[in-house]
Formats: structure tokens, C-alpha cells, sequence
């Protein structure tokens, strides 16, 4: 049989062929989001969970797919990319920024963009939850002021989010935290 799962992130729903709706559980889901980004060549990943008789896709990874940006790398321009962890509201996760110059620069102003890069990213994401973040890096929310935030450095002609990924998720510690607590002050 076939069962609807909605993803709320693009607002779309797609159809998982299974016996039962608690097969699709765990599930994860590749969607391309080409269309939908106007031909920015971006995959979102999303983990399938069920709440009552819906079966609803979380989003779990962002990735800009490798021949947009080759297409967009150019002769006489230099690339500058990065991989680090950073802290969200609900979760760690993964970010490869990757950021394309209009002229060949020298590693002083690569390694200046890069740190720079990775400070408003790190600011950004401390005060946003997983949910927000994925739905600005979809409507271009953090790519913008961050190139607008670089450009004082050089002058970009890309400022992308190569991939975005979660890494663990702090919901169930966060609950067993103050049980823990309790037990600590009841001795």
C-alpha cells in the first residue's frame, strides 16, 4: 500500500509503498529541491516519523549537489571551504560553508574569510533551532546577510551552504538531565 507522508519544511508530500504504516517509520526520503530553489541544485534528506496516523519527514541533511558548484567556480577565482561543528537550541550539527571569490586572493584574505565565516555562522547558530535553520538556508535567509558580512572582507561572487547536517540531537538528554538533578538533591 501506498502512505502519504507530508514534509512541512517545502510544504510537499510524497507517497512511501510499505504493508503497514509502521514499516515507514525510520525511513529516510531524498528529495531534489531544484525546482522549488528556481535550478540551485540542492538534495534535502529527511527521516520519516509517524505522530498518530500521520507519517511526518524530518529534515536530517541539506547538501548542495558538487556539479553546481563546479559550474560555478571559475577560472581565475579562488574557492575557500570549511567543516565544523557548531551547537543549535535542539541539536549539533555539521556546516560546510563554501564561499567563491571574484578574483584570485591571496591565503592571508581566504583564511580571514574562512574565520570570519565561521564566527557569524557559529553566532547564528546558537539562538536557532535545527527547524529554523533548514527553512533560512532554503529561502536564502543566511547566505545573504553572511555575504553582505564578508564582502567588507573581499567581495564574493558565491556564498553557499555546502552541506548542512545534524549530527545528534540534545532532545532526550535535556529530559533526563533534571531527573538526574533530582536525585542528586533527594541524598
Amino acid at each position: 500500500r501506498f502512505f502519504d507522508v507530508g514534509i512541512p519544511i517545502v510544504g510537499e508530500e510524497t507517497a512511501l509503498i510499505a504493508y503497514e504504516l509502521s514499516e515507514i517509520n525510520g525511513k529516510n526520503i531524498k528529495l531534489d529541491l531544484t525546482r522549488i530553489l528556481r535550478g540551485k541544485n540542492v538534495e534535502l534528506k529527511a527521516k520519516v516519523k509517524i505522530e498518530g496516523e500521520k507519517a511526518i519527514a524530518y529534515p536530517i541533511q541539506l547538501t548542495v549537489l558538487p556539479y553546481y558548484i563546479r559550474r560555478s567556480v571559475r577560472k581565475g577565482t579562488d574557492h575557500v571551504e570549511d567543516s565544523f561543528l557548531a551547537d543549535c537550541k535542539d541539536a549539533q550539527v555539521r556546516i560546510k560553508p563554501f564561499l567563491v571569490t571574484r578574483k584570485k586572493v591571496s591565503r592571508s584574505v581566504r583564511k580571514s574569510l574562512r574565520e570570519k565565516a565561521k564566527k557569524e555562522i557559529l553566532e547564528y547558530a546558537k539562538e536557532k533551532t535545527v527547524e529554523e535553520i533548514f527553512d533560512d538556508l532554503i529561502k536564502n535567509k543566511l547566505q545573504k546577510p553572511l555575504s553582505l558580512t564578508l564582502k567588507k572582507i573581499y567581495p564574493l561572487s558565491l556564498c553557499e551552504i555546502r552541506s548542512f547536517e545534524v549530527i545528534k540531537s540534545f532532545e532526550l538528554p535535556a529530559e533526563e538531565k533534571p531527573k538526574k538533578a533530582k536525585k542528586n538533591s533527594e541524598e
